[in-house]
């Protein structure tokens, strides 16, 4: 069989560590959950109602993806760029329009997570009702700790925190997930084939904030692990 020629070399398979593993666990893709706690909804002027509503999401290309633990540069084109910590769920079966109860079968495990955003450019589109692509599909801004096996686990409480160069600015539960982690499944289930190495990064809790060049990230999620970010000056 001939080996396929290409132009440039193919991009690399993005993967990140599995706790107690020697083998990585290759990325697919990566789905974010928006305004998934309400004080953070109410700290962005978007309140939730979960009656009348249902989640939504975005994405960002598996090429953003970084380990806990590097320092990336500033972003060029913003003069706001912000953190938010999450829980992030890793996909390990796959699964299409599955129930809340069948969702669990889906979970291989779980990591802390920061989604990275340019402020300024995310809330200038929102603004003008534009994608928030320029805001949120920023290189190098998904940032993801070791992902630690717990399959069919549900996580549906611990503490969560995180702080800037030691000082901390979140700090919820995620017990005050609005949407759980077996709802956010089923629905997004809904829309697309979920697939092994798909994670969904689900939502930040109230605090988000800016960051400085030389300023250092670290978090936490009880049961599940620390992170760490260091920012570099801009490009």
């Amino acid at each position: 069989m001939t080996a396929t020629a290409y132009l440039w070399a193919p991009p690399p398979v993005y993967c990140l560590p599995v706790r107690g593993r020697s083998e990585r666990l290759p990325i697919n893709r990566l789905f974010f959950v928006g305004r998934n706690y309400h004080a953070h909804a109410v700290e962005m002027g978007r309140p939730v109602d979960k009656s009348a509503e249902v989640p939504f999401y975005f994405t960002k290309a598996p090429s953003t993806l970084v380990e806990s633990g590097a320092t990336v540069a500033y972003p060029p084109g913003t003069k706001d760029y912000q953190y938010e910590m999450e829980l992030v769920l890793a996909i390990g079966v796959a699964g299409f329009r599955v129930s809340e109860a069948e969702a669990p079968k889906l979970i291989y495990g779980y990591a802390c997570g920061l989604d990275m955003t340019r402020r300024d450019l995310q809330l200038a589109a929102r603004e003008k009702g534009r994608p928030w692509d320029l805001g949120k599909d920023v290189e190098q801004s998904s940032v993801v700790s070791e992902i630690v096996p717990m399959p069919q686990v549900v996580l549906g409480q611990g503490a969560l925190s995180m702080s800037v160069n030691g000082e901390v600015r979140q700090k919820s539960d995620l017990s005050k997930l609005i949407w759980n982690i077996p709802e956010l499944i089923a629905d997004l289930s809904k829309f697309y084939h979920l697939q092994p190495g798909d994670l969904i990064f689900t939502g930040t809790p109230e605090g988000v904030g800016p960051v400085q060049p030389g300023e250092r990230i670290e978090g936490r999620i009880e049961g599940v692990g620390s992170i760490a970010l260091n920012v570099g000056p801009a490009e």
